[in-house]
């Protein structure tokens, strides 16, 4: 008789990049941590420690310890970089436009892009929260093929019919989104047209149609 083992806990990755907004990758490790079923794996680069220094007055040691594992950039050992290791899937936040650049080509010289090549391979969800503005040509065909790989684009563009009153309130709403892609549920923003967030327009009583 085969003995039973638990289930298995969903493996997350974050990595953080140089680009600005590093507070992405940071929420969402700790709002990992806070869904019971979830094992986290964070990377951060050389230049996403600069990031965290200089925009949240972070060290990327205080980083990694929000994760369950973390894993350097230069280990191309690493579990994540092999696609018999399963993962639930994986976020890049804050995503460079070389990072990008680097996953839609396959050129996987470091951790980050090798983990997220083999989340691709893999049929995996993989979501890039792209961090660049305004977008040349070059950028929109980097971001162009990484969809058509089966990247989920995810430029952490705010929304305000919740009306944040601070930052962070619009960072959590961003993250909330981007783990909804991994079918990973907080609640960690008010939701348009659901209990207990915004209500939607026209949504009055009776369900009539709003008038043109």
């Amino acid at each position: 008789m085969q003995e039973s083992r638990p289930e298995p806990r969903r493996r997350v990755i974050v990595a953080i990049t140089g680009a600005s907004g590093s507070i992405y990758g940071v929420r969402l490790l700790q709002m990992l941590a806070e869904v019971p079923d979830v094992e986290r794996h964070a990377m951060i680069s050389k230049a996403g420690g600069l990031t965290l220094s200089a925009e949240c007055g972070l060290a990327a040691a205080d980083v990694a310890r929000l994760a369950d594992q973390a894993h350097a950039v230069g280990n191309l050992g690493a579990p994540v970089a092999s696609g018999s290791f399963r993962v639930h899937g994986m976020i890049v936040a804050p995503c460079s436009v070389r990072t990008a650049s680097n996953i839609a080509t396959g050129n996987t010289g470091d951790l980050i892009s090798r983990a997220a090549d083999v989340v691709l391979k893999e049929r995996r969800p993989l979501v890039i929260a792209i961090r660049e503005a305004p977008l040349h040509l070059g950028h929109l065909e980097t971001l162009a093929r990484l969809a058509r790989l089966g990247a989920i684009v995810f430029p952490p563009v705010p929304g305000f019919y919740h009306r944040p009153q601070s930052v962070a309130e619009i960072v959590d709403q961003s993250c909330m989104r981007m783990l909804d892609q991994l079918d990973i549920t907080v609640q960690a923003a008010p939701r348009w047209g659901e209990a207990g967030g915004v209500p939607a327009i026209g949504s009055g009583a009776g369900g009539a149609e709003p008038a043109d």
